[in-house]
């Protein structure tokens, strides 16, 4: 049985359901899974969208030379392991109780990440939009602070960012509900 196709299974993801989530054809996937080695795009898409590491879709391993080259080019072990979607919306959701507090914000989901053992490109990219919104927003309410328009619109500047990031997880919680991915995401990591 082909990676992809196990991974896929182990999903409960139909070819047409990883199809319609991918916006890779169906004759493509079926021939990855008949034993086409995935490539360039085709391969990062599957594997976010799967969120694996393109190693863990490949099925065809270079060669090493000798065992020391093998130990140098082995794929890491959070290549191989699956996500969880369940407890990637509980690290989503687990910087709500610390939106005041904006440093925990960001270590409260990587210390679950780690202790579940969850490192995947979108458990990555849920850190890395709560550390964008922890630069940002401060940053955005220190400029409407030094214009000074009085302690009501401060308040009130204080709560939209505080409301905006809540908005912020809850969308990509009800994201990764329907569709297993972010809503809010960067094009690039943090972390």
């Amino acid at each position: 049985m082909s990676k992809l196709k196990s991974i896929r299974e182990k999903q409960n993801l139909t070819q047409e359901e990883l199809s319609e989530r991918s916006g890779i054809s169906v004759r493509t996937i079926q021939r990855i899974e008949a034993g086409a080695d995935p490539k360039g795009y085709t391969l990062r898409v599957l594997s976010e969208k799967l969120g694996v590491q393109e190693m863990a879709l490949q099925d065809k391993q270079p060669e090493a030379e000798n065992a020391e080259e093998d130990s140098k080019n082995a794929v890491p072990a959070e290549a191989s392991v699956l996500v969880n979607h369940s407890m990637v919306k509980l690290i989503n959701l687990s910087s709500i109780p610390f939106i005041v507090l904006p440093p925990l914000n960001v270590l409260v989901p990587l210390i679950i990440i780690f202790a579940t053992k969850q490192k995947s490109p979108l458990t990555r990219q849920i850190v890395s939009v709560q550390m964008m919104w922890t630069i940002l927003a401060p940053i955005l309410f220190l400029l409407v602070v030094l214009t000074k328009p009085g302690n009501g619109i401060t308040l009130g500047i204080m709560l939209l960012l505080a409301l905006s990031n809540v908005w912020i997880v809850l969308r990509n919680a009800l994201n990764i509900d329907r569709k297993n991915e972010l809503y809010y995401r960067l094009n690039f990591n943090l972390i």
